[in-house]
């Protein structure tokens, strides 16, 4: 193992192997190369983690329940590499009796479309007791996040954070490097959840009991049930997070959020936070005293540790965007040499209001791409896809829906299918491109009548240009419409505008930022409003596009593009293999 900047050791068994010592296959599938399929020398150097999944008994917020660890720990280890480095996860499925999948976001997966980590998109899951070897290139700086991709595992603790460092200088200072993952948590187990979603009636999974910081969080143990020991407040795995900073000094802090439904006010008590990078790409730099941040997003922000030093703060997130029942996260921004443990002697900041979208639409319209890194899109788009997020009623099942077609995964994944042209394995008549805008009210609800389910997709042509226009709508509830967090698989692109209401196709695109638009995997559309994103669709592959709130991912809302199978190897790795069509394809 090796210390990451923190200070800790990264417990995932982490060894360094010079850049030409030769790749062995995946179980048959060929080696993880930059695009061109070649590993220079000196290029890079390769990173290699071992990994055990299981569930452990834990108490991240005083209250014990079976969480999913990696080599014992949850959030799991921390991935550190150098852009250009090829990192190697060989993952053993120790769950005992579930299937497990490992996807790396934000990693592009050049040249290595089969290691996404999507279950039923690239790969079949991997069965309890095997082992398998995710191989892929982190091609470009940043901070990055890795999480459970099988059903709703994640929101059982599957997660961790991937920062990759630059070759080149960054175009701020600061004196250390500290990381912060973000978290709501339930006390149900998936399974009661997703029951509850599948059922009829709908039984909604409701809001977490707690929001953890670094994998730590405090329930009153008052309210839960008087079982002897499954709650207990002094235990010291609960213990609030603490991160110590030495006055005058400044400090990078990359935070990442893995909520499974929250969008996150964060704070630090007293302390402004100036924003640097966003999902990996350099910003125009602005500062905050609330950071929004929404599932799926990542962000670096200075704090200069420049306040009383002889007390300690609160470090904060709270819940925005829906109607606030779960008690703040808490942690402590604790001044050396103050005892680290020690309660800041004021009361937490005030959180802003939950149902104020102002403030939220106004960060997102503040991130630009910094002068000096700026990539511009393309002036045009070769095809426009609008994606009206819809909630509807399916068969007696409640659903949330994409152009009123609630998404389902098929049994033989996605990219195996396409390479071996297997058409019975999925849908082939493709989803709508767009709705009845003319006459589908937005801000009312809906009967949506049409409603029904598919798992066909978006084929795409190869290196065309591809706008997509996220359209947000009233719930099934009055007055109700949530905050969407969206994530593509596969890409970066490049976030063109947000508006309110109806998003209007002669008008709205004249007002797009084609100057300094920044480039993200993840970005919010707004209760009642619009996003819109471009992107080049020139990496081989098919990859998922989809809500990040694992409730809602569940219930259908996401779609898939494929774009230049025709340009992979012939042969596709055999470990990715094995359920559905391809059951007899593994030697």
């Amino acid at each position: 193992m090796y210390a990451d900047s923190d200070g800790t050791e990264d417990g995932g068994e982490g060894s360094i192997l010079p850049a030409d010592e030769s790749l062995r296959e995946n179980g048959g599938g060929r080696p993880t190369l930059p695009v061109d399929g070649t590993l220079r020398k000196g290029e890079g150097r390769i990173r290699h983690y071992r990994w055990d999944v299981k569930y452990e008994y834990k108490s991240p917020d005083c209250f014990k329940k079976l969480v999913i660890t990696i080599n014992g720990r949850s959030p799991g280890p921390t991935i550190q590499a150098e852009e250009g480095d090829t990192v190697v996860v060989e993952v053993n499925n120790s769950l005992v009796t579930e299937n497990l999948a490992i996807h790396w976001h934000g990693i592009r997966q050049i040249g290595s479309p089969w290691f996404d980590g999507t279950e039923g998109v690239t790969q079949c899951p991997v069965l309890p007791g095997d082992t398998f070897k995710y191989q892929f290139v982190v091609d470009q700086a940043g901070t990055y996040l890795y999480h459970a991709h099988y059903g709703m595992q994640r929101e059982a603790g599957l997660y961790g954070l991937i920062r990759v460092s630059p070759r080149q200088p960054e175009p701020f200072a600061y004196d250390y490097d500290r990381s912060i993952i973000l978290d709501d948590w339930f006390h149900k187990s998936t399974y009661e959840q997703a029951a509850g979603l599948s059922s009829i009636p709908f039984q909604w999974v409701g809001e977490p009991q707690s929001l953890l910081i670094n994998g730590k969080g405090r329930f009153n143990c008052s309210l839960s049930s008087p079982v002897t020991g499954i709650c207990n407040a002094t235990n010291p795995e609960c213990a609030p997070y603490s991160q110590t900073v030495v006055p005058g000094k400044t400090y990078r802090l990359r935070i990442g959020s893995l909520t499974t439904l929250s969008a996150l006010s964060f704070q630090i008590q007293g302390h402004k936070m100036r924003v640097v990078e966003a999902d990996g790409h350099y910003v125009e730099p602005f500062e905050v005293e609330n950071l929004f941040i929404y599932s799926g997003e990542t962000y670096s922000v200075l704090v200069k540790a420049d306040q009383d030093p002889k007390r300690n703060y609160w470090i904060t997130s709270n819940v925005v965007s829906r109607n606030r029942t779960t008690p703040p996260g808490l942690a402590i921004f604790n001044y050396y040499p103050n005892h680290p443990m020690r309660s800041p002697p004021t009361p937490p900041p005030t959180p802003p209001a939950w149902d104020d979208v102002k403030p939220r639409l106004a960060q997102s319209l503040a991130i630009k791409a910094r002068q000096g890194f700026i990539q511009k899109p393309p002036t045009t788009s070769d095809r426009v896809i609008v994606l009206l997020n819809t909630q509807n009623t399916i068969n007696g099942y409640r659903k949330w829906s994409v152009n009123n077609v609630s998404f389902s995964l098929p049994q033989t994944p996605y990219l195996v299918a396409l390479k071996d042209n297997l058409k019975d394995a999925f849908d082939q008549t493709p989803p709508p491109e767009g709705y009845d805008s003319v006459n589908y009210d937005i801000f009312s609800v809906q009967n949506n009548t049409n409603a029904t389910s598919s798992n066909g997709i978006y084929r795409l042509e190869f290196n065309s240009t591809v706008d997509v226009i996220l359209q947000n709508a009233n719930t099934m509830n009055k007055n109700n419409s949530e905050t969407h967090p969206w994530h593509l698989h596969g890409h970066d692109f490049w976030v063109l505008g947000y508006g309110n209401g109806k998003f209007d196709k002669d008008k709205d695109p004249k007002k797009y930022n084609l100057e300094n638009p920044i480039l993200k995997n993840t970005v919010p559309v707004h209760p009642y409003g619009w996003t819109a994103l471009r992107f080049k669709a020139n990496n081989p592959g098919v990859w998922l596009f989809h809500c990040h709130i694992d409730s809602h991912f569940y219930m259908g809302m996401g779609v898939v593009f494929e774009e230049g199978i025709h340009r992979l190897a012939e042969k596709l790795p055999s470990s990715i293999m094995g359920c559905g069509e391809t059951k007899t394809f593994r030697p």
